[in-house]
């Protein structure tokens, strides 16, 4: 007797199978930043902390908590397209842009802008597990395999040079930065630090914003 099935089709059967569960790295905050040889450095965007599950006949974008971001569909759908590869799962943030190319969190939590993932780390690619590698060369196949389109925004990263970063991103008024040693695998125990921008005018009014729309 064959086996029997439940009622209906899995949602995305191959992606199910094809592509393992990640546990995201969760960066603890640190003061102040520093510079070392042994460390890269990106800025920090502001937005919804999102893993990107990719296969040629799917993407789906979920929380940290491993909820999917079903609001953002459509922009899934445009990552599928513009990754010219068989599998992959990215780690990234769901960000909107305004008018002027800046991110805004206001529009994001308003579901207006322009919505854009930002990729910060590639984990899996055509099959081949890379959390075991270096961040550095992930970093690598990462800027090889991830293009710059008007959905995919690939993070720039510095070696070394934190206290400049911070600088320049705050002069920009961007959240802050994140720094990660540049030979350590992707594992939900790695150390990652994020280091914020006392000065973001984004952060002004965040707690009244969240309790107003769950009001």
């Amino acid at each position: 007797m064959p086996p029997r099935h439940p009622s209906g089709p899995p949602r995305q059967p191959r992606m199910a199978l094809a592509l393992p569960k990640i546990v995201p790295v969760r960066p603890v905050r640190r003061a102040e930043p520093f510079d070392d040889p042994e460390w890269v450095f990106e800025p920090k965007f502001d937005g919804f902390r999102g893993i990107a599950y990719v296969t040629p006949e799917a993407c789906a974008l979920r929380s940290r908590n491993d909820n999917e971001f079903r609001q953002f569909a459509e922009l899934a759908g445009r990552i599928r397209q513009d990754l010219e590869m068989r599998s992959a799962i990215l780690d990234g943030e769901l960000v909107a842009l305004d008018g002027e190319g800046k991110v805004s969190f206001e529009l994001l939590m308003r579901r207006q802008g322009t919505p854009v993932y930002a990729v910060f780390d590639l984990m899996w690619l055509n099959g081949r597990d890379l959390r075991p590698m270096p961040q550095a060369m992930r970093r690598q196949l990462l800027e090889r395999a991830v293009p710059h389109t008007p959905s995919l925004l690939r993070v720039m990263s510095v070696n070394c040079d934190g206290k400049a970063l911070l600088r320049a991103t705050e002069s920009m008024d961007f959240e802050g930065i994140v720094a990660k040693r540049a030979g350590d695998p992707y594992r939900s125990d790695t150390v990652w630090y994020k280091i914020l921008n006392s000065g973001y005018s984004q952060k002004a009014g965040r707690a009244e914003w969240f309790h107003r729309q769950r009001g």
